[in-house]
C-alpha cells in the first residue's frame, strides 16, 4: 500500500458500522499500518442513519477531518440508497460494497453509478444464518477485505477473534458466528 485508503461506512444505528470501522482499524494497526477509525455523531438512535470512517496508510496520517472523497464506500443497509447519497464524493474508479440480495448490476442501476465498481453481498442473510441476528457488519468486513485486498483474511479473522474473546468470553457461539460471517462475506461478495 503506497497511498492512503479512505473508507466511508453507511449504516443504521445498531448494525455495527462503528464497530466494523474499529475492527478494521485495529486489524490494520496489527499489520503495522497507520490508521484512523472514527464515527460521525448526531442524534443516533436504533435505526437512524449513521456514518463511520477509516483511513489506512503505510505512512503517518496527518489529516484530521472527515472523509469526503472515499475510494471505498460500504453500505450496511440498502434502504439508505435514495434517502442518503451514499455515492457522494466517490471518485471515478471508486468501489462501493452494498449489503443487498439484488445483483451488482441491479444495484449499479439503483445507484445510477456510471463509473466505478459495484460489489454486493447478502450480509443480512449471512448474519442471520451465522450469528442469528441481522447485524451485517462482520460479513461486510469480510467482503471489504476481499474487494480491497487491504489485509489478509487470516489476519482480520485472528485479530477479530482476539477482540471478540475479550468482550464475549462467556459466549463462544457469538465469536465463532461472527468469524464464520466474516469468512462467508469474503467468499460470497459478487462484482458487476
Amino acid at each position: 500500500m503506497t497511498e492512503m485508503l479512505e473508507i466511508r461506512w453507511h449504516g443504521r444505528g445498531g448494525q455495527g458500522a462503528k464497530t466494523a470501522s474499529l475492527l478494521l482499524g485495529e486489524a490494520c494497526l496489527g499489520e503495522g499500518r497507520h490508521i484512523q477509525a472514527f464515527s460521525e455523531y448526531g442524534p443516533e438512535r436504533m435505526g437512524a442513519p449513521v456514518q463511520s470512517f477509516n483511513r489506512v496508510s503505510d505512512a503517518r496520517i496527518r489529516l484530521r477531518c472527515n472523509v469526503t472523497a472515499p475510494q471505498v464506500v460500504v453500505v450496511l443497509d440498502d434502504s439508505l440508497i435514495g434517502p442518503v447519497d451514499v455515492t457522494e464524493g466517490l471518485p471515478a474508479g471508486g468501489k462501493i460494497i452494498v449489503n443487498t440480495a439484488v445483483s451488482a448490476a441491479e444495484m449499479r442501476r439503483r445507484l445510477k453509478l456510471a463509473d466505478g465498481e459495484v460489489f454486493t453481498v447478502d450480509a443480512s442473510r449471512i448474519a442471520k444464518e451465522t450469528i442469528k441476528r441481522d447485524i451485517p457488519n462482520t460479513p461486510m468486513l469480510g467482503a471489504l477485505a476481499r474487494v480491497t485486498g487491504i489485509l489478509k483474511l487470516e489476519n482480520l479473522l485472528e485479530d477479530t477473534r482476539k477482540r471478540l474473546e475479550k468482550k464475549f468470553a462467556s459466549k463462544p457461539e457469538v465469536i465463532s458466528g461472527n468469524l464464520q460471517a466474516m469468512e462467508r462475506g469474503y467468499q460470497e461478495v459478487t462484482h458487476e
